[in-house]
């Protein structure tokens, strides 16, 4: 069966923030000149918003340039931020940073904790109502190029393949999707993406970007437990000071709490699990204080792109540009990155319109990075461009460093420090001591598989796999017999298991692929790079609710 072909202005690859920004934008530039612009919007998701998964708290600064109104147009931003806390952990207790001391990416007044899958949810209406075609449960899963080598579009993925990839009973071939540009925003750790930094050598000269994965539950707490407005951002235990990571409580409108935990992905012991880091941090007295007597609501997992300015890739390829954490636009030192998808579509449909008015097509636009520079998130993410360097150097020697970055030469010190890769951390198993992490208790702390339930994710297991292994020895030879297996624990899913069929048997890999919740973290933190997350059948993966 062949592929049909629909032509368009401009296809956008991901419907999150950045991709949903850039749309709107080209359809706003586009009425304001009386043009009719074609523009396509396609979504991995059987919904917009059902794989978008953040804290959040939201800077509104890009989506206020993008909707003026949008306090009118009932955007669901509904909690201001109205207080601030900071607190190094130990075991059993707290030192709180006084606010006075905090450096101004870490002070949030002026921004709300939003529910960002609800935003994009909001944001994809007033795509719809502005004329672009958007299509959920479309997977991007092939570039397309043309004969000079640019890139001319996608095509969708084939629905019913047989597991041997060969076409079954319902076989439904993808489509392709002509575009003059083409915005890819897949998010963090983009499969398509990936490919395109390799083609374009778009890495060149930046530094590997580096990751942390953020798990997350929504919690219904007893009313007198709750503070709308609070954020509470979190250092050192359950970590020790070596490694990475951090918590945040987040206390939105209606009862609601978000928690969670984000740990990166550059650590080194490979026993360490982000998943039972996340269920320890909850039991701390200044977490469960909050929580108990509540319910868990919801549960997810996301990989998150935190090099900063130095990891960014070249933005464009003849045809088009990557767009927000397809590029790595979020600023981990804010812990906020939705501003920066949201400004970075924009910027990139602006430069793809002015192509369009000259009759371009198919070229690099070089207006987007010279943009880009020019703008205020270029000096935003420039002023935190240490941030992630410095916190490698230790949680108090690395805070330090930060804060005098920040406090006294206000983020304009001459130096920039590079990034390595996250894949290239972990020790060998024999000289790293093994990690006694409680059972859960299923009231405060919770396994991987209820969790994963209440992520409503969902695969037809008669499909090709979508984790796909480039070597089926390694996770044998090479994981289990020197690094203990990692790909066990720095899944928040369960989706990879070392299975013996006796005590003494042989020890395969098993792949619980329908397990699998979309977070990335297999792809960037194997130590082989053996792993390559590719995209299922679209329409399916978590279908989460306002995460």
């Amino acid at each position: 069966m062949e592929r049909e072909s629909m032509e368009f202005d401009v296809l956008v690859v991901g419907g999150g923030p950045a991709g949903l920004s850039a749309a709107i934008k080209l359809k706003q530039l586009a009425e304001a000149k009386g043009q009719d612009l074609s523009v396509c919007l396609i979504e991995k998701a059987a919904e917009i918003g059902a794989h978008i998964l953040s804290g959040a708290v939201m800077d509104p600064q890009a989506l206020t340039e993008l909707f003026p109104d949008w306090r009118e147009r009932g955007a669901p931003l509904k909690t201001a931020v109205t207080e601030d806390k900071v607190l190094f952990l130990n075991e059993t207790g707290a030192r709180q940073i006084p606010n006075g001391m905090l450096p101004d990416c870490f002070v949030n007044h002026g921004n709300y904790i939003v529910r960002l899958g609800n935003v994009v949810k909001w944001l994809g209406e007033q795509a719809e109502a502005l004329g672009v075609e958007v299509y959920p449960g479309f997977a991007g899963a092939e570039i397309l190029y043309d004969d000079a080598g640019g890139v001319k579009g996608v095509a969708t993925g084939d629905m019913g393949l047989n597991r041997d990839g060969s076409p079954g009973p319902h076989h439904q071939p993808g489509m392709e999707l002509h575009a003059k540009y083409t915005l890819f925003a897949e998010g963090c750790r983009g499969h398509l993406g990936k490919q395109l930094e390799a083609r374009y050598k778009l890495r060149d000269g930046a530094d590997p970007q580096t990751y942390g994965i953020g798990i997350k539950e929504l919690w219904e707490v007893k009313p007198e437990n709750h503070r709308p407005g609070l954020v509470v951002h979190t250092a050192g235990w359950p970590m020790d000071n070596t490694t990475y990571g951090g918590g945040f409580v987040y206390h939105l409108e209606d009862n609601l709490v978000a928690v969670g935990y984000v740990v990166g992905l550059n650590y080194s012991n490979p026993y360490l699990s982000p998943f039972e880091e996340m269920q320890r941090y909850k039991t701390h007295p200044e977490i469960r204080k909050y929580l108990e007597g509540g319910k868990r609501l919801a549960y997810g997992a996301r990989a998150i792109a935190a090099g900063g300015l130095q990891s960014l890739p070249r933005l464009i390829f003849p045809g088009g540009g990557l767009i927000g954490d397809d590029a790595g636009f979020l600023n981990a030192a804010r812990i906020k990155g939705s501003h920066a998808a949201i400004k970075s579509g924009m910027l990139a449909a602006e430069a793809a319109f002015e192509a369009l008015e000259q009759q371009r097509q198919h070229d690099a636009l070089t207006a987007y990075p010279a943009a880009f520079r020019e703008s205020w998130l270029y000096a935003e993410l420039h002023k935190t461009r240490n941030f992630k360097p410095y916190m490698k150097k230790g949680l108090y020697l690395g805070s330090l460093l930060f804060g005098i970055d920040q406090v006294l030469f206000k983020g304009k010190t001459p130096w920039t420090l590079h990034n390595s890769a996250d894949h290239t951390a972990l020790r060998p198993a024999a000289e790293c001591a093994r990690i006694d992490y409680p059972k859960p208790d299923g009231t405060l702390t919770f396994d991987r598989l209820s969790s994963v339930f209440l992520s409503n994710t969902n695969h037809e297991e008669e499909q090709p796999c979508h984790l796909q292994l480039k070597d089926a020895s390694v996770p044998i030879a090479i994981n289990l017999a020197r690094y203990d297996a990692p790909e066990q624990r720095y899944c928040p899913a369960g989706v990879y298991e070392i299975v013996r069929e006796s005590d003494d048997g042989e020890a395969r890999l098993q792949i619980n692929a329908q397990n699998c919740v979309h977070c990335k973290t297999c792809d960037i933190k194997d130590p082989t790079q053996n792993i390559n997350w590719v995209v299922p059948q679209g329409g399916e993966g978590p279908i989460y609710q306002g995460m």
